[in-house]
């Protein structure tokens, strides 16, 4: 049996296929693996459960959950789990990726023995897997109905569509984004981009939460986003691109009013250099503990900016630090005795998860699920993290 044979056919019957072939495109491909099945498994926007593509299979897999399971394990860790079958096999969890960007998982049922060039073999097929799912998703709604467990409303619709990947990495930055609630924000948004040696990102967040379903704010929002996307491809500095951003939010709505965080990171010296427009302190974490709380704010609210010029600080980073910049909807969470989450919740979890050595999109996920659990499953307000790390310049290493 031959993993190119396996890969050969999934990319000449990928050019045609509908979400709705992938499933069994992937058990054709399992025999020509020499394995008994492959499993495609997406997770859902909450990433809470691991959700099975539908296909002939009888009986029809489960979910399976991402917390507590060998397959959550793959999905949290991005790494391959086996697990030894009682027939003398083995099940294999493969990580679906689109990039760095977490998919879901890939489930190989083999009927025997493996060694470490399987394994290998199995994650190569689950890279051209994951492709596939990704493809298939921009031109089909069934793999994102899949993903939905609840209905999502308008103004979430709309606000999702415009959001970049929630997980992109080089080999000198990783940044990872995450938002909540799921089906049902309010005007928080994010936005990021690695040009040449900067990595750019911003943090938004439009008062207006509730107000008409919350569309207002997340119009706001819009508009911040494009503005933002429109300074950075400009080539506008920081502080340019903070005024652009005041221009356009204000032309359109004199009376909205955005907070928002702007922040550039020169990859080749670690200088991270931060506007921080009436919006919380982000924080820099180095070695499982926090060096510093960023000062804030440096300027006024979006639609303020012509009352005073902005100021822009700076941050020498080390090679390994993590940056995390986060809307109030985090530190303003209250439990059920109404005691706020507060800051210093949010920098022992944040300690914590860097002690655990997790990934920025794990360190993320489970952050905002920290919040929820905290807020017995139901925000009051838009939670949302941007968390960046960098690698260092591995150009002097």
């Amino acid at each position: 049996m031959s993993t190119l044979a396996a890969l050969r056919q999934l990319i000449r019957q990928g050019y045609q296929a509908r979400p709705e072939d992938l499933s069994a495109m992937a058990m054709q491909a399992a025999g020509l693996l020499g394995v008994t099945a492959l499993v495609i498994y997406v997770v859902d926007h909450r990433q809470r459960e691991l959700l099975p593509l539908p296909g002939d299979r009888e009986p029809q897999p489960e979910p399976v959950a991402v917390d507590g399971t060998v397959a959550g394990r793959a999905y949290t860790t991005g790494t391959p789990q086996v697990v030894e079958a009682g027939d003398g096999g083995h099940v294999v969890w493969i990580p679906l990726l689109d990039g760095s960007e977490r998919m879901g998982v890939l489930q190989v049922v083999t009927g025997g023995p493996l060694d470490e060039q399987a394994v290998d073999d199995y994650a190569t097929v689950a890279a051209l897997v994951g492709e596939l799912v990704v493809t298939c998703d921009l031109y089909s709604d069934t793999i994102e109905r899949l993903r939905r467990r609840e209905p999502m409303r308008l103004a979430a619709e709309m606000l999702r569509a415009q959001l970049p990947p929630l997980t992109f990495a080089t080999s000198r930055v990783v940044i990872a984004g995450i938002l909540e609630p799921c089906y049902d924000v309010g005007g928080d948004a994010f936005d990021y981009a690695v040009n040449e040696d900067t990595a750019h990102l911003a943090l938004f967040d439009a008062v207006g939460h509730g107000s008409a379903g919350g569309m207002r704010a997340v119009i706001l929002a819009s508009i911040a986003l494009a503005a933002y996307r429109n300074a950075r491809r400009g080539g506008l500095d920081l502080t340019a691109t903070y005024h652009h951003l005041d221009d356009a939010v204000r032309d359109h709505d004199r009376t909205g009013m955005i907070t928002a965080v702007l922040a550039e990171l020169d990859q080749d010296t670690g200088i991270l250099r931060v506007i921080s427009a009436g919006h919380p302190s982000g924080i820099v974490l180095r070695g499982g503990r926090v060096v510093t709380v960023l000062p804030t704010p440096t300027a006024l609210p979006v639609t303020l900016g012509d009352r005073r010029p902005p100021v822009v600080i700076q941050e020498a980073l080390e090679p390994g630090d993590q940056v995390l910049l986060y809307t109030d909807g985090i530190t303003e969470a209250r439990g059920k005795d109404g005691d706020p989450f507060g800051i210093d919740r949010l920098i022992d979890f944040a300690t914590r998860a860097v002690a655990d050595a997790l990934p920025a999109a794990e360190t993320a996920r489970r952050l905002v699920h920290a919040i929820l659990e905290y807020q017995q499953d139901c925000l009051q307000d838009d939670a949302t993290i941007l968390l960046l790390q960098w690698q260092g310049d591995l150009t002097k290493t």
